[in-house]
């Protein structure tokens, strides 16, 4: 089917799937919800505290876990609708990206030591990561060329970036700002990939406690900027898009709007039933040249520390990255 990016026209139809008011709010709680929980776990260590908290933990990973992957989700969709989706909502699924990178990365810092000692649950991660940057990167370049053809408040599909036959449209006083900004946001989120994956993988741990808090401070900024960009663009908050909307669907609460509210509450299952005693989880691992925190029976027992970093069965070591 031909595109057509000749004529924009007068209005476009709503997507509450990308941009309804549930899946806005469910993106911005969960990162909310996360990075307290991050912030509470890295104040709890940096104070020195005994036996940091297991529900906190499972709690946080598991909404880490459900913004990732939900993140992913969501620019695959948009990705596979770049012949009908405008660029306001592929703007806000960028947004979104960048919101959920953020969370990963806040949760890497804060439990870093239990996927150091788990190499599946740390490739998982290196590997969620990658996608996440790469997808985001692809949004990068789409958002960076209709600034540059000045179609970003267009009604135009954002494939019409790559169309020889679309007009240039007059382009506003910022588009200087924003073209930079956007390069700057690409360039930043490949630099913060590097750095995290250093940290996960990195053997020794120098330091660490600055890393985490400069870190954690990014990452809490980068969420909230995202989270102001959405809310003061997006037609489920403000009712005034920079585009032209036929239908007001962005705004109503249908059932999928409330099954995205609804998803935040399947991570509170599981701590009732590690409450419960149905799920058993591991132990906190100290940092290294910590000695680990046992409680009495373990002292009882005599159980030996565990190996604070478990190379994967392929390569590396507990002290190289390469060789064995």
């Amino acid at each position: 089917m031909a595109i057509n990016c000749t004529d924009a026209p007068g209005s476009v139809p709503s997507d509450a799937g990308v941009a309804g008011i549930g899946v806005l709010l469910s993106f911005i709680v969960t990162a909310a919800i996360a990075l307290i929980i991050s912030v509470s776990l890295i104040f709890q260590e940096a104070r020195g505290r005994s036996k940091p908290s297991v529900l906190r933990r499972k709690l946080l990973n598991s909404y880490s876990d459900q913004q990732i992957l939900t993140g992913i989700g969501l620019q695959s969709v948009g990705l596979g609708k770049i012949d009908s989706m405008v660029p306001y909502h592929f703007f806000i699924i960028w947004m979104l990206s960048l919101l959920s990178m953020a969370v990963h990365n806040a949760t890497l810092l804060a439990l870093v030591h239990d996927f150091r000692r788990d190499w599946v649950l740390r490739w998982l991660r290196q590997f969620l990561m990658f996608v996440n940057l790469v997808l985001s990167c692809i949004y990068g370049v789409f958002i960076l060329e209709a600034v540059n053809n000045g179609i970003n408040d267009s009604t135009l599909p954002i494939s019409c970036v790559w169309q020889s036959d679309t007009p240039q449209h007059d382009k506003p006083s910022n588009t200087a700002v924003s073209f930079f900004g956007t390069i700057a946001v690409i360039a930043g989120n490949g630099a913060i990939f590097l750095l995290a994956t250093w940290y996960l993988h990195s053997r020794t741990q120098r330091f660490y406690k600055i890393i985490q808090v400069v870190g954690l401070l990014l990452m809490i900024a980068s969420s909230i900027g995202a989270t102001i960009r959405v809310c003061l663009m997006a037609d489920a908050f403000v009712g005034n898009p920079p585009i032209q909307l036929s239908d007001k669907g962005e705004e109503q609460w249908s059932f999928g709007q409330l099954l995205s509210v609804g998803m935040l509450l399947l991570p509170l299952v599981s701590i009732v039933e590690i409450l419960r005693g149905e799920i058993k989880c591991a132990p906190p691992v100290a940092d290294e040249g910590k000695e680990r925190l046992l409680d009495d029976n373990e002292l009882q027992s005599g159980v030996q520390r565990p190996p604070s970093f478990q190379p994967n069965p392929f390569f590396g070591s507990q002290t190289n990255l390469f060789k064995k």
